[in-house]
């Protein structure tokens, strides 16, 4: 079994951005979208017009200052490769997202970084919060739209 990343969140995250699970590439460089083709860290980049750098410690900084948390529904899994349609056929474990939702934060809503993040958190949880599944950032995803996580994530951008 391959284990994921923890999550990064504090009290005042706002957001939940939910992946599926960590790619090879993530895996071996030891974060969340590690891939140079993933278009996560350009997106959110583009989004807050700020530059993030290439260290896992400027990430998380990065995610908390814009009040982001971010987590993968599965925590556990093994998933040899990366692509998403073959993690549904794998033995994985689910994440414990409760932590991660009012009271022990401010999260309003639930992104999910494609569809296979979505079928797995809306088949697994009862949310009351509102949840929107986006076309995953991964770069072999052709029908990943930039303006969809920009109007998702514009009232982050206008609190901070």
């Amino acid at each position: 079994m391959f284990k994921g990343f923890e999550p990064v969140f504090d009290k005042n995250s706002k957001v939940l951005i939910l992946g599926s699970f960590p790619s090879v590439i993530s895996r071996s460089q030891g974060f969340y979208y590690g891939n140079k083709q993933n278009r996560f860290w350009k997106m959110l980049s583009l989004c807050f017009q700020e530059e993030i750098s290439e260290s896992i410690e400027s990430k998380k900084q990065f995610l908390l200052k814009h009040n982001i948390a971010l987590y993968d529904i599965v925590t556990e899994s093994n998933l040899l490769g990366s692509a998403d349609s073959t993690l549904q056929k794998s033995q994985n474990k689910i994440a414990n997202i409760n932590n991660l939702l009012p009271p022990n934060t401010k999260v309003e809503k639930i992104i999910c970084n494609g569809k296979t993040a979505y079928n797995l958190l809306v088949n697994n949880f009862n949310i009351t919060a509102p949840v929107v599944c986006l076309p995953s950032t991964s770069g072999a995803n052709p029908r990943y739209k930039f303006e969809t996580w920009q109007i998702e994530l514009e009232f982050l951008v206008n609190k901070t």
